[in-house]
């Protein structure tokens, strides 16, 4: 069982930058972020493969947002720039998925194994 811990959510106004950052307690084949903002589903963002390095985003958030990762920490970061009030939601840490079907814009929340508790991303105009 591998527990994520994610850290770096806060507010910030309009073209502000946050940083958020995800542990994981064990080795991952990929990780990667969802965000779920109030009455919407959960969608994907970004995510990355431990590997080969392979990184995948969402259309919404390519040329902003960047996930990059440490694997000597088993950590995963996304750096926000350009922030958007539209990007305001709970960000979500997943682990062990098919991050590659974020560029079908629908990937399943079910087929991702581990998830972390969220952090807060808010985005004032």
């Amino acid at each position: 069982q591998v527990q994520l811990v994610e850290s770096g959510g806060g507010s910030v106004q309009a073209g502000g930058s946050l940083r958020l950052s995800c542990a994981a307690s064990g080795y991952t084949y990929g990780m990667g972020w969802f965000r779920q903002a109030p009455g919407k589903e959960r969608e994907g963002v970004a995510g990355i493969y431990t590997v080969s390095g392979n990184t995948y985003y969402a259309d919404a958030v390519k040329g902003r947002f960047t996930i990059s990762q440490d694997n000597a920490k088993n950590t995963v970061y996304l750096q926000m720039n350009s922030l958007k009030p539209e990007d305001t939601a709970m960000y979500y840490c997943a682990a062990d998925g098919p991050f590659h079907t974020l560029l079908t814009g629908k990937p399943r929340v079910a087929d991702f194994i581990y998830w972390g508790q969220g952090t807060q991303v808010t985005v004032s105009s």
